[in-house]
């Protein structure tokens, strides 16, 4: 079988302008980007503003492996399969970060026939979104960091004198808004600034990956310009010597940040190598972000199509569950299906047993034991009220026996339906019995709810999701998460959702405790608050927010050659 990208470079493509028309696109609402890609302008949704909405398929995953699930092929492969059975449909998905591009993915496009094409335009750079929320998080930080030395160069008075703006009094001890930067790199975890003289005054600052910026967020949580604009002031970037929240608003940073994020809250417009249109925008990483596409595409899709197939990060302990009780919360949006990818190898390795066997080699005591990962997760979404089907994302390698016992298996557990998914090797053929199972579900009532209420807590908040949503005896929250939850509250933040940041690899903290962890209490580091995206992050046990490279890295197999062919994406 060819590379993902030989497949990709050898398929025909149809024109972008097609792709949009047959979507229902209308010219005037298009800005491309060569043949391959294009902006799909928000005039569109006032267009369609009563146009009735298709279906959301919310695709979601088992805890993840370093073997992959395929999680973005059943994603593509499903929505090309509702293609194949004459459905008008279309996908949403995020943009790959570079990050994992070249530290260990090698690409986030799918892969095989079920794969959104060029991938190598939507792997690298695309139209420019992550870069243009890396500019704009920079620009705050180098505005708050300026700010302070301008300050404490002056003195108050004479500050305001010469610029004729009222001082701030920033604490350097409590600037909250850090720098990001769009790949692994983990000695910036901890850094000083402002070091040499009249470049100070010096203090701690660290980087985040850009996925995890906060304006990442409001980029995938705002309705419009003009919401995004209200969001990005509402950001606090530090606190003043009185313990007082500075905002971007406050110092005067939010217009320009938005103009710098202005063309990004538009969509870009791809298609698949079955030419279905799919719909890029927001950014990846459910284990420190909400890890969703944005709430436009997502309207933008609905209404355009009848049905609209989206991804959620990681399992459904991660993506999912910030799709519900954050996205959902603020879109009003709920999934009519979920379907839940898993593989042989997957709950073979979440077992958590050692075999002398091969991963892909049949090994039922592993696969029975491994199997509880898989209906603990069925059982996750079903607590949402919403049908759940699973995909098996087959391998050359898999049994007939195996593949034939799991599937007993889950139509035992509560699951609505089970299909073989051979969207990898056959394309949208290779998917439409998965397909058909899906619209099935999407018939079924939904009666979607959420984990936890507004009113409740912070604290009840953590307590819910620790012991509901992991399986947690509860949470222990460190000296610094107790001060900062006292002054979230006393800021008037309690009513916000939470986006926990932890380990995607274990449905716990610990990445060590496989299958299904039980007596075990969720360490909670630190809370921040994010005002503009409107919920609260709780740091757990050891997560980073910025990623570390391996001792292999992808960028490794990665290159270029004279006629400008890119090579060892996957």
């Amino acid at each position: 079988m060819l590379d993902d990208i030989e497949i990709s470079r050898q398929t025909q493509r149809q024109p972008i302008s097609q792709i949009a028309a047959d979507l229902g696109i209308e010219s005037s609402e298009l800005t491309s980007y060569g043949n391959a890609k294009a902006k799909v302008n928000l005039s569109l949704l006032k267009r369609l503003q009563d146009a009735p909405k298709g279906k959301l398929v919310l695709v979601t995953a088992v805890t993840p492996t370093p073997f992959g699930e395929g999680k973005t092929v059943t994603t593509i492969g499903l929505t090309q399969g509702l293609q194949a059975l004459n459905q008008k449909v279309c996908a949403c998905i995020r943009q790959p970060s570079m990050g994992p591009v070249f530290g260990v993915k090698g690409g986030a496009a799918g892969g095989g026939y079920a794969q959104v094409i060029p991938m190598e335009e939507l792997n690298l750079h695309l139209t420019g979104d992550i870069h243009a929320v890396t500019s704009a998080h920079n620009l705050a930080t180098a505005a708050i960091d300026s700010r302070l030395h301008h300050e404490t160069r002056l003195g108050a008075e004479a500050f305001t004198k010469q610029s004729g703006l009222t001082p701030l009094n920033i604490d350097p001890t409590q600037i909250l808004w850090q720098r990001v930067m769009d790949h692994n790199e983990r000695s910036l975890r901890s850094v000083i600034v402002g070091r040499g003289a009249g470049n100070g005054p010096e203090h701690e600052s660290s980087f985040d990956i850009t996925a995890a910026s906060e304006l990442m967020a409001i980029l995938a949580l705002s309705r419009d310009l003009a919401d995004m604009r209200q969001r990005i002031g509402r950001v606090i970037l530090a606190l003043d010597t009185s313990g007082q929240p500075i905002t971007a608003e406050m110092l005067g940073v939010a217009g320009a940040m938005t103009v710098i994020m202005a063309d990004s809250i538009q969509p870009t417009l791809m298609q698949t190598v079955s030419a279905a249109p799919c719909l890029v925008h927001a950014g990846p990483f459910a284990n420190i972000a909400h890890g969703n596409s944005s709430i436009i595409a997502d309207e933008m899709a609905l209404r355009l199509a009848d049905f609209v197939v989206t991804e959620a990060g990681f399992g459904s302990d991660m993506g999912f569950e910030k799709f519900c009780n954050i996205k959902a919360r603020q879109s009003g949006q709920a999934p009519s299906a979920v379907v839940l990818v898993t593989t042989l190898k997957a709950l073979k390795a979440n077992s958590g047993l050692k075999s002398e066997l091969a991963i892909t080699d049949p090994d039922m005591t592993r696969l029975e034991a491994g199997f509880a990962n898989l209906e603990w997760h069925i059982n996750n979404v079903r607590r949402y009220g919403v049908p759940a089907v699973v995909a098996i994302n087959k391998f050359p390698t898999d049994t007939d026996a195996e593949i034939e016992w799991l599937q007993q298996q889950v139509m035992q557990s509560g699951a609505f339906g089970c299909e073989v998914s051979e969207a990898f090797a056959k394309g949208a053929q290779g998917a439409t019995a998965l397909a058909a199972a899906v619209l099935k579900a999407t018939e079924q009532a939904s009666e979607f709810k959420l984990l936890y209420k507004n009113e409740q807590s912070l604290e009840s908040k953590l307590m819910t999701l620790a012991e509901v949503g992991y399986g947690a005896d509860g949470v222990e929250l460190s000296e610094l998460a107790k001060t900062q939850l006292q002054r979230l509250n006393e800021l008037g933040f309690g009513d916000l959702p939470v986006c926990i940041a932890k380990t995607p690899l274990s449905i716990s903290h610990d990445p060590a405790l496989k299958g299904v962890p039980t007596n075990f209490i969720v360490p909670i580091t630190s809370l921040k608050v994010n005002a503009g995206a409107g919920f609260v992050t709780a740091l757990i046990g050891k997560v980073m927010t910025m990623p570390g490279l391996g001792i292999k890295p992808s960028y490794l197999n990665i290159d270029i050659d004279a006629e400008g062919n890119i090579y060892g994406l996957s």
